[in-house]
């Protein structure tokens, strides 16, 4: 369920007082795509999903299409932009549509989810080997145990696997789930829709203690979504209801944690001209928007963003920035902790890629490197990386 409110009229200086401001002298990126996906069959295509970092520098990644059976793909790109398709789904029982991020174990075996596909089409909980063998761990029958996995899951010590629902549940609006090793599936919590929340669509993120916290895109009081704390018992804690616009709204991205336990997010309305936001919640529950999305400076914030060490945030939106051809394509955004934003690269289609529904990762030399749904030669879709000069 996509809420995305109608935008208000505001004066321009009620807009230049909420927006993000620009600091001076910021770090510039330069820009490399490091593959343009061609499609069926022989490549990927339509990489929802961002990459994860490997040894040797490889990346991997999902596509939602492409591949033999033109189902999805999983992916591996080497340093030099070099891609091996290590898995094309069949559309059947394997599954079909990944676009989410994966995880992988010490043993190199990697983990995910697929939208649709598996015995009864509701999507699938899969695990691939570094042979590139494939093990569905766990097929959605829809109903109680769950339907259409949008995000991915995040893995446990022991090897068990905790990833959202979109839909399904006891009442329809999606659940929170733990897989164990040997593929029983357990329900932690069915959401109801109320002010439990209600339609998580993504995923969760662990604290030390091994509790978990995630948002849903619906419930709450005013009905536009929610931040939650579960333990692994599947006790909820609901951390914040979100209210209406202007306020932030809809948070579609999970979320990131800092070493104080603060949590920062996205939303996909409320905020200035109703784009969306950038929103911290601290320990004791108190939200702050760092920053609001006016169109130039970014527009629907799909992705959670990464911190860095010095309280840093990073990540993309999929529309506003530059217009290309009447469209604005998305941003790669860099968000002091005093919430003053610098635009890293805007998006304006072909090798620069377009509409990044994903969020980034970045490494030790301070590299950004994410995946855009279009753009490139065949516009399906890029994988890029932003080099700090």
């Amino acid at each position: 369920m996509k809420s995305i409110w109608r935008r208000g009229a505001l004066t321009l200086a009620a807009v230049l007082a909420l927006a993000c401001e620009t600091p001076a002298g910021a770090q510039s990126y330069k820009y490399e795509a490091l593959h343009q996906f061609a499609g069926a069959p022989s490549d990927g295509a339509l990489p929802f999903s961002g990459v994860i970092r490997g040894s040797g520098g490889n990346l991997y990644g999902t596509t939602a299409s492409g591949g033999a059976s033109d189902a999805g793909t999983v992916y591996k790109l080497s340093a030099t932009g070099q891609i091996t398709l290590l898995y094309s789904f069949t559309g059947g029982v394997d599954g079909a549509g990944p676009r989410a991020v994966l995880v992988s174990d010490s043993d190199g075996n990697l983990y995910g989810t697929t939208v649709l596909g598996g015995g009864a089409n509701y999507g699938v909980v899969f695990k691939l080997s570094s042979a590139g063998t494939e093990t569905v761990l766990h097929s959605f029958t829809g109903g109680t145990d769950g339907e259409y996995p949008q995000a991915g899951v995040v893995r446990d010590p022991q090897g068990n696997l905790y990833g959202t629902t979109s839909n399904g549940g006891s009442s329809g609006w999606g659940i929170v789930f733990k897989v164990d090793t040997a593929g029983t599936e357990t329900i932690l919590h069915s959401f109801t829709g109320g002010a439990d929340g209600g339609s998580p669509e993504s995923g969760l993120i662990w604290d030390p203690q091994g509790n978990l916290y995630g948002t849903t895109a619906g419930g709450g009081a005013s009905e536009t979504g929610v931040v939650f704390k579960m333990d692994t018992n599947g006790v909820e804690t609901v951390l914040y209801t979100f209210l209406e616009p202007p306020n932030a709204v809809t948070p579609w991205a999970g979320l990131a944690r800092d070493s104080q336990g603060n949590l920062y997010g996205t939303t996909a309305g409320g905020g200035t001209l109703n784009g969306g936001t950038v929103f911290k919640l601290d320990t004791a529950g108190i939200e702050t928007v760092l920053c609001s999305f006016t169109g130039h400076n970014g527009d629907l914030p799909y992705a959670a963003p990464i911190l860095d060490s010095a309280g840093n945030l990073y990540g993309t939106t999929y529309e506003g920035g530059v217009i290309s051809a009447g469209q604005r394509r998305g941003v790669v955004y860099e968000l002091t902790a005093a919430g003053a934003e610098t635009v890293l690269h805007y998006l304006t289609g072909s090798a620069s890629g377009a509409y990044p529904w994903a969020g980034l990762i970045r490494d030790s030399q301070g590299s950004l490197y994410g995946a855009a749904e279009q753009g490139g030669t065949s516009n399906m879709g890029v994988v890029f990386k932003l080099t700090p000069e």
